[in-house]
C-alpha cells in the first residue's frame, strides 16, 4: 500500500508498505477520506515519519473473526487503540483509556496505524457506521473536524440561550462554529487570519474579534452586555488564548479547553466561579447524535472542507496548511 511520509524538513512523498493484516477483532479498513490535522507542524519542523494521521472514513476491506462489521461496511475510523475493557472504555470515554493496545504486534503487521495511507487497522468496536447516502468526506468530519468541539458542547450543555466564544478558527474552531450554530447558540469567533475570519462568518459566527487588538476582551464584553460569554472554547492552543477566555467569560460560566497548550491563572477561575472542562474527544455513545448532525449540516461541511488532494500531493497540501488559507483539507488515498 501507499503511505504518506515526511522525509525531511519540508520534504514529503509516498512510500510503499505491506498491506496490514486482520486478526480477531482487528479489521482492515480501506481509507477513502483522510482529513488532515496538525501533522503539518512536524512537516515544517522536519520530524521524519511514515506514521501520520489519526482520522479517516472508508470501507471495511478485510475481516478475520469480527461479529460487528463485515467487508463492504462504510465506517468512520475513530482514533487511538484503547483496550475496550477498562472502566473508561466501557463508559464510552475510550480516548482516556488506561491500557492502550499494540495493533501491529497483535496482528503481525509491519504497518497500518497511519490514516495518511490506503489501509488502516482498527478494532471493530471503534468503527462508527456511516448512514446511507452520506459522503465519505462528510463522515470523516466525525473525528477532529467536529468531534472535539461536539464534546465541548455536550460537556457545557450549550444551547439556544447561550453566547459561545471560540478562540482559533483553524479547522477545529471552524467545526466549533458549526456545532454551536446547530444548537442555535450565538457565536463570537476570535481569529486574526483574514481567510479564516471570513470562513467563520460564512459558517454563522455573528462577530469575529481580532485577538491582536488591544481591546479584544473589551469587544467581547461589549458584544455580551458587559458580562462576557456564557460558554467558551479554546481550539487554538495559543499561549494567550486560555487567559483570554477566562477574562472574556461571564461569572459562573463554562470553559472548555480543546487546544493543547497554554496556562491560566487559577485564582481568576476560582474568583469567577468558572466550570472548566477538558474536551479531547466525544463519548463514543454520542456517535449516533454526531452522525445525525452531520447529515443535517451538509452545506456547512462543504464550506468547512475547502480543499481535497490525492495522497500523492500531500506535500502540496501541507504547504497550503502552512499559509492558513484553508479550512479542513481531506486526502484521498486512492486517487
Amino acid at each position: 500500500m501507499k503511505v504518506a511520509a515526511i522525509l525531511g524538513k519540508k520534504q514529503a512523498g509516498l512510500v510503499d508498505k505491506p498491506d496490514p493484516k486482520p486478526k480477531d477483532e482487528f479489521v482492515v479498513v480501506k481509507v477513502h477520506a483522510a482529513p488532515m490535522c496538525t501533522e503539518f507542524h512536524m512537516y515544517e519542523e522536519g520530524g521524519v515519519s511514515d506514521t501520520l494521521g489519526h482520522e479517516a472514513a472508508g470501507e471495511v476491506a478485510f475481516v478475520d473473526r469480527s461479529d460487528r462489521v463485515k467487508v463492504g461496511d462504510r465506517v468512520v475510523v475513530q482514533p487511538q487503540y484503547p483496550c475496550g475493557r477498562c472502566y473508561l472504555c466501557r463508559e464510552g470515554n475510550y480516548i482516556h483509556c488506561l491500557n492502550t493496545r499494540q495493533p501491529l504486534e497483535i496482528t503481525g503487521s509491519e504497518a497500518g496505524t497511519a490514516t495518511y495511507a490506503q489501509y488502516v487497522i482498527k478494532t471493530d468496536w471503534l468503527l462508527t457506521p456511516i448512514p446511507e447516502g452520506m459522503p465519505y468526506d462528510h463522515a470523516a468530519m466525525a473525528c477532529c473536524g467536529l468531534g472535539p468541539t461536539f464534546s465541548a458542547m455536550q460537556l457545557m450543555n450549550a444551547g439556544a440561550f447561550d453566547t459561545v466564544l471560540i478562540t482559533g478558527m483553524g479547522p477545529v474552531g471552524l467545526g466549533g462554529v458549526i456545532n454551536a450554530r446547530y444548537r442555535n447558540a450565538r457565536v463570537i469567533a476570535v481569529e486574526s487570519h483574514p481567510f479564516r475570519q471570513e470562513l467563520a462568518r460564512r459558517l454563522g459566527a455573528e462577530a469575529v474579534v481580532d485577538p491582536k487588538g488591544a481591546t479584544a476582551v473589551q469587544q467581547v464584553l461589549d458584544l455580551t452586555g458587559g458580562i462576557g460569554a456564557d460558554k467558551s472554547i479554546d481550539t487554538s492552543g495559543a499561549a494567550a488564548a486560555k487567559p483570554f477566555l477566562v477574562k472574556a467569560t461571564r461569572r459562573k460560566g463554562h470553559i472548555a479547553f480543546v487546544g493543547w497548550s497554554g496556562q491560566v491563572e487559577v485564582n481568576e477561575i476560582l474568583s469567577k466561579g468558572l466550570t472548566l472542562h477538558g474536551a479531547w474527544h466525544y463519548n463514543l455513545n454520542d456517535a449516533p447524535k454526531l452522525m445525525h448532525m452531520i447529515a443535517a449540516v451538509r452545506d456547512r461541511l462543504d464550506i468547512l472542507i475547502t480543499h481535497k488532494f490525492p495522497l500523492s500531493r500531500v506535500q502540496e497540501a501541507w504547504e497550503l496548511q502552512l499559509t492558513g488559507n484553508c479550512g479542513k483539507i481531506v486526502l484521498h488515498p486512492w486517487e
